[in-house]
Formats: C-alpha cells, structure tokens, sequence
C-alpha cells in the first residue's frame, strides 16, 4: 500500500520590489534544493510582492529563506480575502487546532501590519489590530521580545499613481522566517578590498549562486573570474570555489587600480585576500592564468556547477590566446615582465565555447550560469545558445539601456558528453543566429551616441 504524500501547508511570501524576473526561478531553484518543488496555490501575479506557495513543512520554509535574496520574510498563512470580511471569515475557518500552540495564555505575542503602496496611520493600524478580538489570543502582549509574531499584510496594488481606497488582498499570518536580505549590504562592492571595472553588485551574485543552486561541499568554477565577485557567494554558501582569466596583471592583483583615488592596486590586492576579508578563505582553491577557449583541465565532470559573467567588450575587451601565426595580434606585458599575445574572441566563440566546456565538464545535474548581452530590437529566443547535453531552466533580463540588457541564462547538464557532441551546435544551426551579436559593443555605443545627440537637441530646444 503507497504511501500518502505529506499535506502542503500554505505560506505566504513577501518578496522584494527589484530583480522582479529573477525572483520566481531563485524561489524555485531553492525550492528544488531543499528537497521540494514550486507549487502555488493561485497563479502567481510576477509584479506582485505576495505569493501563497504550498510547501510540504515549516522547516522547508525556513531553508528557502536561509537562502533567498529575493524575498523578505514568509509566513504560515491563517486567513487570506479580497476584502476585510472575506479574511475574518477565511481566518473563522482556519482549523483552531493549528492556531491554539502559538496563542497559549503562558506565551507572548505582537502584531505588525504591514501595507504594501499605501501609508497607514498609527490610529488606522491600531483600529485594524483590534477588528480580530475574535481571535483566540490569550497570551500576554509583548512588544519587544514576544515569542511570537503575527502580520496582517494589505496588498493595494503596484500603481503608486493610482492607489485604492481599501486594499486588493489581505493577508494574516504567522511569521516564519526573514530572508538573507542583509547580504546585499554586508557584501557590498563598495566595502570590497579588490574590484575591477567589471566587479558583480553583490545582489546579483547571490542571485546567480541560487538560480545555479549552489550548496555545501560543491565545487564551483568561473572562467572569467576577474577579482572573484562570484566566488564570493558561492563560497559564502559552504561551496569550495576556483577560476581562471586570461589577464595575468588581475589574477595576481597587479596594475593600476579601478578604485577611484587610487592609482595602483595595494600589496594585498587579491582574489584571495577579498575572500579573507569576508572569513571565507578556507573555500578558495585557486585562481590561473588561462584562456577560457583552451581548457587546461583533465578529462571529465568536474564541476557542480559554473558561474560567470563572460565579458562582453563594452568594459574590458575580449581576449584570447594568439600565435605567431595569425594576422590580427598584439603583444602585452604585464608589470612583472609576462608577455603573451592575445587576438580577438568573438562573442558568438565566447558562448558557445562556454557551452561545450559545461556540457563536458559538468556534473549531471549541474548548473551552468551566465550572463547574455543582448540587443534588444534584435532579441529572440532562438539566438540564446543551445547544447544538447544542456537544458534551458530560466532567461531573466536586466536592462542595460533603452536599446541594450543582458540575459542571465541558467542551464542543466542532462544529458552525458560524448565526443559527437564537440562541435554540435554548428550541426543545429545555432551559430549563425548568434553571430549577429559578435557586433554588439558597436550597437551598443551606437545607442549612446543617439541618445546623447538627442539630449543635446531637446537642451537646445
């Protein structure tokens, strides 16, 4: 005789008005690690800050929250209604059983309303907190330290310019668990001992390590690692971290610096020193010297999953390995006497070079993570690289301009790599549709410089 699967219990999530389409594939990547999957109650509203999931238990809830960027806090969700009457009556037929643990006469508890798009008085708020007397309360109020906290939450829509009267939704719930949102501040790129010009807002980066989700014990790898902004929250989340770049003078920490006021980089100035500042150091197995295009790793899967921000020739020019041989060159010399010379990578080798090192060196399972530059009124799906070991999981956009943004891509290893699969998306016609991009920096500073033409025309109006 099976057994029955366990009930879903309802939370409610209070999410974070910023990254909004990175939000559902973070919560559900997490989700998934926890041992769950992502299953709402109702359609998920992707603007709104509220969404009702049903998960298996409170202490999945409390895993997703250990985790998330994207969201605020979750509840355990008593009552919910479009109106005041309909989340009295929906809290009157919320089971007094699954109430009474958290209202014992021997416990102390507050509540805290919360509006979302309107501003309420204290009187309005008091008058709202006393309306649910019917509740069986018979603890002691506690405002400071109570044991436990209760929010009614009032949705009144995402149009600041346009705010009812009475709320659209309304919720009441007892509180779980915060999210991870002060990471952002504590990680912060501002605060950081070694950054370059191309540096990942530390938001982001904890974004990318969940949409790849990384976990304890992984080994995650980034090809372009630069000075490491995405090793960092891999490594915050217990995950063993290395990386390679082809620029000698920022593995080692040497050259002019992209601090302002500062002219040279410092001493210290280093991937691992910026992993020390944060007591992580113990995660960091190395960074190389290396071009991304020439693997220099042995055969085989090696990595949980890699993370990067490939660059994309607006900031820092791509690069690969040169010979003697080829007509397009230039020599560089680093501060300590490295030379080496390097020729153009087109964006379309970048990617689908990156591709193919996922798909041969990644665990099953695994996640590739990456950022895609796009131009925008040349954007369809069909020019997103594809790989047919590799499953596309999600497709974000960030704006970058009018014109311009980049896609964060998140892939799955499914399928094992086999040596037919070398050079496979030339087979699928894949190529071609992205090549257009390889012009991207042009199209680019070709929008800026109509915009800025533009200005100057309606200042001289």
């Amino acid at each position: 005789m099976a057994l029955a699967a366990p009930a879903l219990r309802r939370y409610l999530l209070l999410l974070a008005q910023e990254h909004l389409e990175f939000r559902l594939p973070e919560i559900t990547s997490l989700l998934s690690l926890c041992g769950g999957q992502f299953c709402g109650e109702q359609e998920i509203r992707v603007n709104s800050p509220f969404w009702i999931l049903n998960i298996p238990s409170e202490e999945m809830a409390r895993g997703l929250m250990k985790r998330t960027v994207c969201a605020k806090s979750i509840f355990e969700l008593w009552g919910h209604g479009r109106s005041a009457g309909e989340l009295y009556a929906s809290l009157k037929n919320y089971p007094t059983d699954k109430m009474l643990p958290y209202l014992k006469s021997d416990s102390t508890y507050k509540v805290h309303i919360h509006t979302f798009n309107k501003t309420l008085t204290q009187a309005q708020k008091i008058k709202k907190i006393d309306a649910l007397e019917f509740l069986p309360f018979k603890g002691k109020v506690n405002l400071k330290n109570p044991e436990h906290i209760f929010w009614i939450l009032e949705d009144y829509g995402t149009n600041p310019n346009d705010v009812p009267e009475e709320p659209i939704h309304l919720y009441f719930g007892r509180w779980i668990a915060d999210g991870q949102r002060e990471l952002i501040e504590s990680y912060s790129v501002k605060k950081r001992h070694f950054i370059g010009n191309t540096s990942m807002d530390a938001c982001l980066s904890f974004i990318m390590a969940n949409h790849g989700r990384v976990k304890p014990n992984d080994i995650v790898y980034d090809p372009f690692v630069g000075t490491g902004g995405l090793l960092i929250s891999s490594a915050h989340f217990g995950a063993y971290v290395c990386g390679t770049d082809i620029d000698y003078n920022t593995i080692h920490g040497l050259g002019k610096a992209s601090r302002k006021n500062q002219k040279w980089r410092g001493p210290d100035e280093n991937i691992r020193a910026n992993l020390r500042q944060y007591g992580l150091e113990k995660y960091y197995l190395d960074a190389l010297v290396a071009d991304s295009s020439r693997p220099i790793w042995r055969k085989g899967m090696l990595f949980d999953a890699i993370i990067t921000d490939p660059p994309y020739g607006i900031r820092e020019a791509p690069r690969r390995m040169g010979s003697q041989k080829e007509t397009v060159k230039s020599v560089e010399r680093s501060t300590e006497n490295h030379f080496f010379i390097s020729s153009s990578y087109h964006l379309s080798d970048i990617f689908f070079d990156l591709l193919k090192f996922g798909a041969e060196y990644l665990v099953m399972g695994g996640r590739l993570v990456y950022w895609l530059p796009i131009y925008r009124p040349e954007y369809t799906e069909e020019i997103i690289p594809r790989h047919p070991c590799l499953k596309l999981i999600s497709n974000c956009e960030q704006m970058l301009s009018s014109h311009t943004s980049r896609r964060l891509i998140t892939m799955e290893k499914v399928k094992e790599f086999k040596d037919q699969d070398e050079n496979s998306y030339m087979l699928e016609g894949q190529y071609m549709p992205y090549r257009g991009h390889n012009s991207f920096r042009e199209k680019y500073f070709s929008g800026v410089t109509k915009r800025i033409a533009k200005e100057e025309k309606d200042n001289q109006k």
